[in-house]
C-alpha cells in the first residue's frame, strides 16, 4: 500500500462527440484501465475541455465514479500541443486545440501535482469519445 502523500496523481482526460451515451465513456475508461492494470480507485479527478462542460455523459460519468471533473479553455490545452502523442485536425478545427484528452489530463495533473506530468495512457478512441491517461508524481 503506497503511502497517500506519494501516490502518484492519475489523471483521466477525455473528450467525446454529442450526445455520447454515457455508457460509451465508462465502456473506454474500464477497457483503458484494464489494459494498464489500474484500478478505478487510484484515479484523482477528470478533465476535459470546456466545450463539454454542458456533456451530459461526462458529468454523469464524473457523478458515477464520484470524481472532480475540471474543465480547460483551448488555450490553456494548446500549451501541450508538443507532449501529444496525436495530432488530430479535427479536433483542432473544432476546439482550438490538437488534443482534448491527453492535454486535459496532462493540464489537471500537474495542476493538481504541482508537478510535471506524463501519458501513462495515451490517446484511446472507441466509439464517440477519446480518453488519456496521465501521471504526476
Amino acid at each position: 500500500m503506497t503511502d497517500a502523500s506519494t501516490a502518484p496523481i492519475l489523471v483521466v482526460g477525455l473528450g467525446c462527440q454529442r450526445g455520447c451515451p454515457v455508457n460509451t465513456v465508462r465502456a473506454l475508461l474500464d477497457q483503458a484501465l484494464q489494459a494498464h492494470q489500474i484500478q478505478l480507485h487510484e484515479i484523482k479527478a477528470l478533465a476535459s475541455i470546456d466545450l463539454k462542460r454542458d456533456e451530459p455523459a461526462l458529468s454523469a460519468l464524473a457523478a458515477q465514479l464520484a470524481l472532480p471533473l475540471m474543465y480547460f479553455s483551448s488555450e490553456q490545452l494548446a500549451a501541450y500541443q508538443s507532449r501529444l502523442s496525436h495530432h488530430s485536425q479535427i479536433a483542432f478545427e473544432r476546439t482550438g486545440c490538437y488534443g482534448v484528452a491527453e492535454s486535459a489530463a496532462l493540464a489537471l495533473a500537474e495542476q493538481l501535482a504541482n508537478a510535471p506530468a506524463k501519458l501513462l495512457i495515451s490517446r484511446q478512441k472507441y466509439a464517440q469519445a477519446t480518453l488519456a491517461l496521465a501521471c504526476a508524481a
